[in-house]
């Protein structure tokens, strides 16, 4: 990755948490939200936001399809805030690597 793709990704993690935790009012995301990053393509077109959900597996799964229903609105308000020549096409991901080290660090436990 660039340097510039990397900056770009830093920036859009950003600000795509303050507009879900500030401005993304869905009854239906009921549970706490974290962004926990952002991956963009080589030419910024495209772009992976994880996020992770403090909650049950449905709580996950309807988050996704929350965040995922929004990201045209959720495009929009990154394009007013961040000055590119294309808005990347924005994709949200559950990531589950802080449930993966809680396991683990159970498992160490218990040896």
């Amino acid at each position: 990755m660039s340097r510039r793709t990397v900056q770009v990704a830093e920036l859009l993690a950003q600000v795509v948490s303050g507009i879900v935790l500030t401005e993304l009012a869905d009854p239906r995301l009921s549970t706490i939200v974290t962004i926990t990053g952002a991956e963009v393509s080589a030419d910024l077109r495209y772009a992976k936001i994880y996020f992770s959900v403090i909650g049950e597996q449905d709580d996950w799964d309807i988050t996704e399809v929350v965040l995922n229903n929004a990201a045209g609105f959720i495009q929009k308000l990154v394009a007013q805030r961040i000055v590119l020549k294309t808005t990347p096409k924005l994709r949200f991901i559950p990531d589950h690597t802080a449930e993966k080290a809680q396991h683990i660090e159970e498992i160490i436990e218990t040896i």
